[in-house]
């Protein structure tokens, strides 16, 4: 018990003495000790990359988990998943719950019929769609915020100490300059002072005694300098190698970066892909007879079924009025992969020529490109006059 509260004050006198130090600083009252460039530009860097990263950290979570409610959640329950040692449980997500609404709504209002058909089709594509965003998500985690978390709690927490005991170090040093720079100048002081050996024998007896007191103090400073300076130059360089360290986080966060727009690229490529073929699906729907009234493939702008018509973009056109034998020119409105060898691939903006053949669906034209043709869905093209 005595040893605990001799500590306690010992640390406490060893922390308000660093305290005045700091503050005189501060006030400009104290001389400081610098570090040397290359550990200051070191520790520059260091606060970026920790600044850096927390703010990337942050906004990639934002994007992956826009709802912040979720996102404290979803942390939580990873939080106590870790502890326990388990392996985190795959979510559902708001694609694959939309897709599991449209399919329950298909049952209750009849599979068979032209809505519960199209319900089936677009849900089991919305699931799809969940799906690719669910393994975007797990990889993402994985190959990039963990990083990122590891560093900002692990490496720059032991930065962090070890650059607070520097400063500490360098507080020490500065308290036993300044403790060093008055002993000398109170021995100076003593020197410069007038000899009273003829008259006063006794004083010059106390002199001398109190000469020897303070030359033992200027070595007792210089000796608690020469050891605080050790200390400071021993943690200078266990800081300067840890600050130097991160540039290898960087070659480390620039993989997990690489990872990060690899697993976007495929994510959106899966997206892309699910989205054509359900464009394919309705369209198969919508060209059956007794779906005649949906639109196939994406919608316009401002395309709508009017008592017959179609409109395609601002021009409506009757099915009637397509000429049988003649041709017209069409601008593509969006891309288009050929699903067989019976139709021409699409890309948006290019002009191309179309015409009908009798007996063919009024869903489709004829559409040609130099020595190219196959068949084109009309709600794809705007034609033009």
């Amino acid at each position: 018990m005595d040893f605990n509260v001799k500590k306690l004050a010992s640390d406490a006198g060893v922390f308000f003495t660093r305290a005045v130090q700091f503050t005189e600083e501060k006030l400009g009252q104290a001389e400081r000790t610098e570090l040397d460039q290359h550990l200051e530009n070191l520790l520059t860097r260091a606060d970026g990359t920790k600044n850096w990263t927390e703010k990337i950290l942050r906004q990639t979570e934002v994007l992956l988990q826009p709802n912040p409610m979720d996102h404290t959640g979803s942390r939580i329950e990873e939080f106590i998943y870790d502890k326990l040692d388990k392996k985190l449980p795959s979510r559902t997500t708001n694609a694959e719950l939309l897709g599991q609404y449209m399919l329950d709504a298909a049952q209750e209002f009849g599979p068979e019929t032209p809505y519960g058909s199209t319900l089936i089709i677009v849900g089991e594509y919305q699931k799809k769609l969940g799906g690719a965003e669910r393994d975007f998500l797990q990889t993402s985690a994985v190959s990039f915020l963990t990083p990122l978390r590891n560093f900002l709690e692990g490496d720059w927490r032991t930065i962090s100490k070890e650059r607070k005991l520097l400063d500490n170090r360098r507080l020490d040093l500065d308290i036993c300059k300044a403790r060093m720079k008055k002993a000398k100048l109170a021995e100076a002081k003593a020197a410069a002072a007038p000899d009273f050996q003829e008259t006063r024998p006794r004083n010059y007896v106390l002199s001398a005694s109190a000469s020897a007191l303070l030359s033992e103090e200027v070595d007792k400073a210089e000796h608690e300098l020469r050891v605080a300076q050790t200390e400071f130059d021993r943690q200078a360089e266990v800081t300067r190698l840890l600050l130097e360290g991160i540039s290898s986080t960087h070659l480390n966060h620039q993989r997990c970066l690489q990872d990060f727009a690899e697993a976007q690229a495929t994510y959106y490529a899966q997206c892309h892909h699910h989205m054509q073929e359900l464009q394919r699906e309705l369209h198969r729907c919508t060209s059956a007879p007794h779906s005649s009234a949906f639109l196939s493939g994406p919608p316009s702008p401002g395309a709508t079924v009017l008592s017959g018509q179609k409109v395609v973009g601002t021009l409506a056109v009757e099915q009637s009025q397509f000429p049988v034998t003649g041709t017209r020119k069409a601008k593509v409105l969006y891309d288009y992969d050929a699903h067989g060898v019976s139709e021409l691939s699409l890309l948006a903006d290019e002009i191309i020529t179309v015409h009908t053949v009798p007996g063919m669906d009024p869903d489709w034209l004829i559409g040609e490109r130099g020595n190219e043709k196959g068949k084109v869905p009309v709600t794809y093209l705007e034609l033009l006059s």
